[in-house]
């Protein structure tokens, strides 16, 4: 049985030999999995060095120092970050047990019985966001920038944005 694309095939699709076009979703998928195994491991690693032990507690102390002292409910960041709650706790429980964020009930009427939950960044915390965001510059960009011209990643990155906004 011959398997390669039929004579109708978009040039991508005759690239990859591909019979039916829509596996360039599932091409992208693995694609976008290897990216994120690839980049992230060594940022990790960089962030272990100043105690951020996952590269998500940069954007939970970010989120929460933007906030400002009225802390930002978990619900909220939740949302903003795409995680389930099960895993924001999780990473929250790790912050705080670190001492750069603190978790408080928020008491009052329709509040969950107690369970409802604003984060606030300690004075440990404050700032370290930014010394965070330097290792994140360096790392991306020596990861990415002999890869991609800037004018390739802004373009990528509005077709990713896609996927989520």
């Amino acid at each position: 049985m011959d398997h390669s694309p039929p004579a109708s095939a978009t040039p991508d699709q005759t690239a990859f030999g591909d019979e039916d076009p829509q596996i360039g979703y599932n091409r992208l998928f693995f694609a976008l999995m290897r990216v994120n195994r690839t980049l992230v491991p060594p940022i990790a690693k960089s962030l272990r060095r100043i105690g951020i032990a996952d590269p998500i507690w940069y954007e939970i102390l970010l989120a929460t120092e933007e906030a400002g002292p009225e802390g930002l409910q978990m619900i909220a960041l939740e949302r903003r970050l795409c995680l389930p709650q099960y895993a924001l706790s999780r990473h929250v429980s790790r912050i705080e047990k670190a001492g750069l964020i603190r978790r408080d009930a928020l008491a009052g009427p329709g509040r969950g019985a107690g369970r409802a939950q604003v984060l606030r960044v300690t004075d440990k915390g404050k700032g370290l966001h930014q010394q965070v965001w330097q290792i994140y510059v360096a790392e991306i960009q020596s990861s990415l920038s002999g890869r991609l011209s800037p004018q390739e990643a802004y373009a990528l990155t509005r077709m990713l944005n896609r996927l989520y906004d």
